[in-house]
């Protein structure tokens, strides 16, 4: 039986809580709080330090999910979740003032982790407007970078298997969710 960990990353309020719960196969654990600072005007309370659900595979294969907080000032936490970790998926929030900043601030954040490993990403909110993926493939041609991009609504477990099975897909074709 082999175990894999992907992380979830993202800014606050992309979906990566709710995410992982989507697509548990057990009960997540979520270290949410209540928000304390500008984060109460988008969601009330927010992850701390990890969200961690399970995955089953046939073949009794796992894979853990690991999310991680959206607010910089946890960005110790992030080095500690990619440790071990087979890639990334990014969400980023479509109805953001500037999604691709946020894009590009994760991107580099992670840069030596999806240079060593791999990305997908997850455009969420959609339907509340803002750039079509053609957008966000020209952005990440400017960076050299060709991930597979979804909009997804992560409270939909199929729309988040898809980014994994891709992101599994994009680093070895046989390890397919």
């Amino acid at each position: 039986m082999s175990d894999y960990k992907i992380i979830f990353t993202g800014p606050v309020g992309a979906g990566k809580t709710t995410a992982i719960t989507a697509i548990s196969d057990t009960p997540p654990v979520s270290t949410d709080e209540a928000a304390s600072d500008m984060t109460r005007s988008r969601k009330a309370g927010t992850t701390v330090a990890m969200d961690y659900g399970v995955l089953q595979l046939e073949g009794g294969e796992r894979i853990h999910l690991y999310g991680t907080p959206g607010q910089e000032r946890f960005d110790f936490m992030w080095e500690i979740l990619t440790a071990g970790g087979l890639g990334l998926v990014l969400l980023i929030d479509n109805s953001r003032a500037d999604p691709f900043r946020d894009l590009h601030f994760f991107l580099d954040a992670f840069r030596g982790f999806i240079a060593e490993q791999g990305v997908v990403i997850g455009v969420t909110r959609t339907d509340l407007g803002g750039p079509g993926l053609d957008a966000y493939h020209h952005e990440l041609a400017g960076r050299d970078l060709n991930p597979a991009v979804f909009e997804v609504d992560a409270r939909e477990r199929d729309d988040v298997r898809l980014l994994v099975k891709a992101l599994l897909y994009s680093l070895d074709p046989g390890l397919g969710a």
